[in-house]
């Protein structure tokens, strides 16, 4: 089936061990299966974006750099986008905020859906991207799900998870971001 609408799926850190992208990909799995939408995933450490390397500021559109370009491209042809990123230290990562920030139209009006994970679950770290989010006029959804990790996983440090197991009681959370996801796409 081809579908019209695109879902970008931004994997928010590029920390060695990390559980971003099982876990991103596990988030990606329930929104194929709520929206029909054509999913594809953006690992951030798959694109390494220099910090202040263009001449000119973001909202003037004028980038002078190959990889700057590559990534407009790749965030303006998506309808919405899912953001999944743990928390740290009450935070995001600076590699996301890098990212949003080498742009700034190709985010405009999008659909965000924000999904956190940590010890805590990631609600901090929600506020704050939320609020990026809404400064770049992206229409942000509610509910934002926020997936807690467990000490033990945290402390082993593996960088293997097995989400549909960790997260099984979020399960349904996440399915309803993605039904409002689905509203906002009007799809």
């Amino acid at each position: 089936m081809i579908h019209t609408k695109q879902v970008l799926v931004i994997c928010g850190s590029v920390r060695a061990n990390r559980l971003c992208p099982q876990i991103a990909e596990w988030v990606a799995g329930i929104g194929r299966e709520c929206i029909p939408a054509a999913f594809a995933l953006a690992d951030l450490r798959d694109w390494p974006l220099p910090m202040d390397d263009e001449p000119s500021i973001p909202a003037m559109g004028h980038y002078a750099q190959e990889h700057t370009r590559a990534w407009s491209r790749r965030v303006a042809e998506a309808n919405a986008v899912v953001f999944v990123t743990p928390q740290y230290n009450w935070g995001y990562p600076a590699p996301l905020k890098n990212a949003i920030d080498h742009l700034y139209a190709e985010w405009e009006g999008k659909p965000a859906l924000i999904m956190t994970y940590g010890g805590h679950g990631g609600d901090k770290c929600a506020r704050q991207l939320r609020q990026v989010l809404t400064g770049l006029k992206m229409q942000v959804i509610s509910p934002m799900p926020a997936l807690t990790v467990s000490s033990d996983l945290i402390r082993a440090n593996t960088g293997e998870i097995d989400p549909s197991k960790a997260f099984a009681n979020r399960r349904k959370a996440v399915q309803r971001a993605f039904a409002a996801l689905a509203r906002a796409l009007k799809v």
